[in-house]
């Protein structure tokens, strides 16, 4: 008997940006795999199973879900955000392809990204063209990470950047603020968006020049600015972030 894998994002951290085809997922599945901090986010029902793990060992939870699959199992395997962007679809490709194909059912369940979330929150930073990269070098030399950067702020593109900072990654932000601040206006917009519609959430909209890596944590997602982003000041302390949809005809 076939088993099904659902791939399920959970959202950028509120229950309410959970989508409803990532409610329905989480019901229809008996066995749930992901990180511990994310499974801790689901309410198990009667009958289902968690399976937690630690946060590097993406591979080990796909091949466990297929497993699981594999002996007719249904199978939510959790991320957070989107499950397609930085998170376990890849991987979940990956150890299909590098193990072999069991005769299970795949499906991508479509979850909301912390860039939309961020972007949500400050106004329409994505209102143009935008690029998303993460400043991890756990699976990717930073070399390439910074190649990238440097080509996305020479292409003019607002660069969402994911996984900015984390303990064992301490410097890697402050260096990609280094190589922006070679490339953009020190006015340039940055948003710093930590804990997007969780109760500590906390955003922060400064120029590239004041921008600095002890603001982001491993919870923050980070927007940086074209040079078309623009900011409206409302009152004291907000402040609106967007990116005009029509770009200046090149001189």
């Amino acid at each position: 008997m076939s088993g099904r894998i659902l791939v399920v994002g959970l959202g950028p951290g509120h229950d309410s940006h959970r989508t409803a085809a990532a409610e329905d997922a989480l019901r229809e599945a008996r066995h749930l795999v992901g990180y511990g901090p994310y499974l801790a986010r689901v309410t198990l029902r009667d009958g289902q199973t968690a399976h937690a793990s630690d946060n590097r060992e993406e591979f080990d939870r796909a091949r466990h879900a297929l497993q699981l699959a594999a002996t007719g199992e249904t199978v939510a395997l959790v991320s957070s955000g989107d499950a397609g962007v930085f998170a376990m679809a890849a991987t979940l490709f990956e150890a299909l392809e590098a193990e072999g194909a069991p005769d299970v059912e795949i499906a991508v369940v479509p979850g909301v990204t912390a860039m939309i979330a961020a972007a949500a929150r400050t106004g329409a930073p994505l209102g143009h063209d935008f690029c998303a990269i993460s400043l991890s070098d756990n699976l990717k030399p930073w070399e390439t990470v910074l190649g990238r950067v440097r080509a996305a702020a020479g292409a003019d593109f607002v660069i969402a950047l994911y996984n900015p900072i984390s303990k064992a990654r301490p410097w890697q932000l402050g260096k990609a603020l280094e190589a922006l601040r070679e490339l953009r206006a020190p006015d340039t917009p940055v948003v710093f968006a930590t804990a997007v519609s969780r109760p500590d959430e906390e955003i922060l909209v400064l120029p590239l020049s004041d921008a600095r890596p002890e603001m982001a944590d491993m919870r923050t997602l980070v927007i940086v600015g074209s040079s078309q982003t623009r900011c409206i000041r409302r009152g004291n302390d907000r402040v609106w972030v967007y990116t005009p949809r029509k770009a200046p005809v090149p001189a």
